[in-house]
């Protein structure tokens, strides 16, 4: 199973509807492990591994978001995979 690592950027109404913790219960389901985050210019990012198939799950999941969500535009980019997470969490950290 080839292993992958992504980094995404969701624009839109995307701060105050849930974003992040639904994105961490979809993170669960699908064995994916890293982070996520609110971002002061109001996107959301997170830090996806995991299996590859997993993990463009996820992203195409962000691409609708949760019910109260509008996403504009979701941008990945492909880095490189780590392993350094153990689990998937909410980065409640402010700016």
């Amino acid at each position: 199973m080839k292993m992958a690592r992504a980094r995404v950027i969701v624009e839109g109404r995307v701060q105050g509807v849930f974003f992040r913790a639904n994105t961490a219960d979809v993170a669960a389901r699908h064995n994916v492990k890293g982070w996520v985050r609110n971002n002061p210019d109001g996107t959301v990012e997170a830090v996806f591994e995991g299996a590859e198939e997993d993990v463009k799950e996820l992203i195409l999941w962000c691409r609708k978001g949760p019910p109260g969500a509008r996403v504009d535009d979701v941008r990945v980019k492909w880095e490189d995979y780590t392993g350094e997470f153990d689990d998937f969490r909410i980065d409640y950290s402010r700016y």
